[in-house]
This record gives structure tokens, C-alpha cells and sequence, in this order.
């Protein structure tokens, strides 16, 4: 008697099988926590409540905006503040590679240490007073604000987020700087026991001491323009949202492409199988 034909089974018949159901279930689990990922990421993408336009610009004391020791987040970078204080001596430092108008120079900084109620004492916050083409000009400004040392002194300037310190530049002495880091600073700095420090530094762009301070040192004003209205959509969160969906897909396919790979095997072996003869098997 001739044996049965065996018919390789298709790819449905191979998909409908229990474990290959259960693997789908598998697929759809994970794929639902990737759709769930990617709604979350979407939802963070844009802000329902972005502060309204320009309230950078209105000035507020430094104690209302950000209490020390904080990172400046980011709907206040830029926020106009009034401080009132007195400079530290010989804490007047000269940063390189700062921009007025386009124009390549430095900037004149200093230790402010404030006086406002509601602050821990003492508290300091690292100033940017003026700005100068040219180095030596800016390293005699230095010298000569030292005679403000201890003087009363009411600044309005902006508030921008530490730059972060860097190595100095080639060949340059160790306490060159190319970066306003208040943290850099603080490395300098005299009178510094127990000392709070705001984690932001501040641009003096005005107020009733500025045009004294640029007279005595023969600095020129910060340029500090408002800074830039931002979109309320987070393009990388939007990103990451898309990739969460490819994951998604990424879960079905997977799911198809480990069936299709066991059928094509059972299919192979049953054609292999159909494809010997006895005399062939025992050669």
C-alpha cells in the first residue's frame, strides 16, 4: 500500500496554531505598553501652559525669582532681577570669548554679595558688570572696581544658567576662562565660609549703580536682549513618542516573521522527507 500524502501545512494553518496564538497575545501585550509609551511621551510634548510672552522682562528681586543653590529652570532663563549688595575684594575676574553686538571681547566679573531679606546669610551671586574688546582693558577694569570693594551697589540684570567650568586655554594661565561658571568662580573667590551661591549668574544690564560702575572702570554696557519667545512643543519628545510606535510595529513583525521562519522549516523538512527513497536511504 502506497503511504498517505502528507500536504504541507500554510502559513495561516501554522499562525493558528495554540502556540503561535499565545505568542500573538505576547506581541499585543507589549506592543500596548509601547502605544501606552509613546501616548505618555506625546502628552509631555507640548505644554498646555506656557508662560505668557515677556514675563522674562518684568523685574522681580532675585529672592522671588529662584532661592540659591537651585538650577534655573528653564521658563526663567533670561528673568529680569534686581539684586542690592556689595562686591568682594580682589574677586573681580576676566572672562574670555564674550560677544557684544557680534563683537569678540571679554567680560568684567565680579562677587556680589547680596543683601535682601529673605536670603540665608551670606549669599553671593557671580556678576557680569561690563564688557571690553580688549584684554588689557578689562584686566585694569578689574584692578581698578576693587576700589568699589565694600560699597553699596543696586544692579538689574538678567539671570542665565551656569555655562559649566573648562580647562583653560592652551598656554594660557590656569585661572584663564573662556565660560562664566559660577562654579569656576567659586574656585576663586575669597570669604567664602559657609558661603550660599546662586547656581546661575547674572547679566547687570541697568539699574541705579551700572552707569557709575562702566563709568570707573571704562567698561561698556552688556548687550542682554530679551531672549527668544520658544515654541511650546518639545520636538524631542515627539521623537521619542514616534519611536515607541516603531517599537509597536516592531513586536508584530516579530511575531510574523518567527512564524513564517517555523513554517518555512516544516515546510523544507516535509519536502526533504517526501523527496527520499528507501534506496537512497540506505546508500
Amino acid at each position: 500500500m502506497a503511504p498517505a500524502e502528507v500536504f504541507a501545512p500554510t502559513l495561516r494553518e501554522v499562525m493558528l496554531r495554540p502556540w503561535w496564538i499565545g505568542m500573538l497575545l505576547f506581541a499585543l501585550a507589549v506592543a500596548a505598553v509601547f502605544a501606552w509609551l509613546g501616548q505618555w511621551q506625546l502628552g509631555r510634548s507640548i505644554d498646555t501652559n506656557p508662560p505668557p510672552p515677556g514675563i522674562t522682562e518684568t523685574v522681580k528681586p532675585i529672592v522671588e525669582a529662584l532661592p540659591p543653590g537651585q538650577y534655573l529652570p528653564e521658563p526663567l532663563v533670561g528673568q529680569r532681577v534686581d539684586v542690592v549688595g556689595s562686591f568682594v575684594a580682589d574677586d573681580f575676574a576676566v572672562v574670555s570669548s564674550r560677544f557684544n553686538d557680534g563683537v569678540e571681547g571679554y567680560w568684567v566679573t565680579a562677587q556680589l554679595r547680596l543683601d535682601s531679606a529673605g536670603l540665608p546669610v551670606p549669599t553671593s551671586i557671580a556678576t557680569a558688570v561690563g564688557w571690553t574688546a580688549n584684554r588689557a582693558t578689562a584686566d585694569a577694569a578689574a584692578s581698578a572696581l576693587d576700589a568699589l570693594a565694600g560699597s553699596a551697589v543696586s544692579l538689574t540684570g538678567r539671570l542665565i544658567s551656569d555655562e559649566g567650568p573648562a580647562l583653560p586655554p592652551r598656554g594660557g594661565a590656569v585661572t584663564d576662562m573662556s565660560r562664566m561658571s559660577p562654579a569656576a568662580l567659586l574656585g576663586m573667590w575669597h570669604d567664602t565660609t559657609d558661603l550660599n551661591v546662586y547656581r546661575p549668574y547674572l547679566v547687570a544690564d541697568g539699574g541705579d549703580s551700572l552707569a557709575g560702575i562702566v563709568a570707573a572702570s571704562g567698561l561698556a554696557g552688556i548687550d542682554s536682549p530679551a531672549p527668544a519667545q520658544g515654541s511650546n512643543v518639545n520636538w524631542l519628545n515627539v521623537f521619542y513618542a514616534v519611536e515607541w510606535a516603531i517599537f509597536a510595529g516592531f513586536a508584530f513583525y516579530m511575531w510574523y516573521r518567527l512564524a513564517r521562519d517555523a513554517w518555512e522549516k516544516e515546510v523544507e523538512a516535509l519536502e526533504e522527507a517526501a523527496g527520499s527513497t528507501p534506496q537512497e536511504v540506505e546508500t
